[in-house]
């Protein structure tokens, strides 16, 4: 029996969470079974090495970036992806994101793809435009793939999606990052003997980091031996550090800029903290959760199914920041606490969140589809 043909659409390739999802389930189909293609609407990454193409492209599997980088451009991307589909006729389309998943859904139908299936990872609270399109397009995807039951939840209450049509997935982790070695934290400006409690994300408002300074003036004078760690970019860069500095903290908060390296940099943290304001199952926490991190994030959608068991110590309410602090203290001062949630993290993340059995979910999804 032929390979099952499985075009992969996403809106770029710049590493991310929904990018590395996409990068291990691309390059971890059985072969056998599948012939996979990658879509990218955005521009090729300008160095692919740092990006998700380069070991996409070392599997084998070919990747075609379209150019995409402004919303004038989509007319003409809808048009060449189009032409992609008409000629390589995949039998599956599985888009991520939502512009691939818009664009992804108008293509699919005009080239005549028997199955499409959107990749839904995050709850859209403020972007309504978004859930409007997604509404008016859903009779174009045979199946709404998303990565938490919470997300999954949200979408068939707010965007009208059909319970039938909505299968939950959720990421994957390559267990060999528990072994990865820690960075040398002088090379982040980190004073030698300071320990860091770190959080990694864009520095946008979703993300919720004016909030976590905030607390952070509460909870850095009970831990003095610890800093905070911003990892990621983004428009807010300059405010943060402006925010810092109003609230007497700048010398104890630190902006790494974005990085390549986080595992790296969670094996060298003490604690990763979220404070998201909303989510859909943070890559970030299962990282974290894998290198044998304890926690602390908000009770932002996704975070709670990771955590399990061992959500209770390790949430708390978005804008609670005397709870949030009291629980980033109780676990920061406590190392007993800290290796008990640790250990428990790791254990689950290996567990319940394989990349095998991502892949394999994927798989037969496709199969029941194609497969008939």
């Amino acid at each position: 029996m032929a390979p099952i043909r499985v075009a992969l659409c996403i809106t770029d390739l710049d590493v991310g969470g929904a990018e590395r999802c996409l990068q291990h389930l691309a390059v971890g189909l059985d072969r056998g079974r599948f012939e996979p293609v990658v879509y990218c609407l955005g521009a090729r990454p300008g160095n692919p090495r740092a990006s998700c193409v380069e070991p996409i492209e070392s599997a084998g599997i070919p990747v075609h970036c379209l150019g995409a980088s402004r919303p004038w451009h989509f007319p003409r991307t809808l048009h060449r992806l189009t032409s992609l589909l008409v000629s390589q006729q995949p039998q599956i389309l599985q888009t991520f994101l939502f512009h691939a998943n818009f664009l992804g859904r108008l293509a699919a139908r005009r080239a005549k793809v028997p199955h499409v299936l959107a990749g839904i990872r995050v709850a859209e609270r403020h972007s309504l435009w978004h859930l409007w399109l997604d509404r008016w397009t859903r009779h174009l995807v045979d199946r709404h793939v998303c990565v938490s039951q919470s997300v999954a939840d949200f979408s068939v209450r707010h965007v009208g999606l059909p319970r039938d049509r909505v299968v939950v997935i959720p990421n994957g982790i390559d267990p060999q990052i528990a072994s990865v070695a820690p960075i040398d934290l002088a090379e982040l400006g980190i004073p030698s003997g300071r320990r860091v409690i770190t959080s990694v994300g864009r520095l946008e408002p979703q993300k919720g980091l004016l909030w976590l300074l905030e607390t952070a003036a509460d909870w850095l004078p009970r831990v003095p031996d610890c800093d905070l760690l911003l990892v990621g970019s983004g428009k807010q860069r300059e405010t943060l550090l402006r925010k810092a500095r109003q609230l007497g903290i700048a010398d104890r908060v630190h902006l790494a800029g974005w990085r390549a390296d986080i595992p790296e940099i969670l094996a060298a943290s003490q604690m990763l903290v979220l404070p998201s304001r909303w989510e859909g199952m943070p890559n970030v926490v299962l990282q974290a959760m894998a290198v044998g991190l304890p926690v602390l994030a908000t009770e932002a959608e996704g975070t709670e199914e990771l955590l399990g068991d061992l959500s209770g110590p390790q949430t708390a309410p978005y804008g609670a920041t005397q709870v949030f602090a009291q629980k980033l203290v109780a676990v920061a001062s406590d190392s007993a606490e800290a290796e008990r949630l640790a250990t428990g993290n790791r254990q689950r993340a290996v567990a319940a969140f394989s990349l095998a059995r991502m892949v394999e979910a994927y798989q037969d999804l496709w199969e029941s589809l194609a497969r008939g």
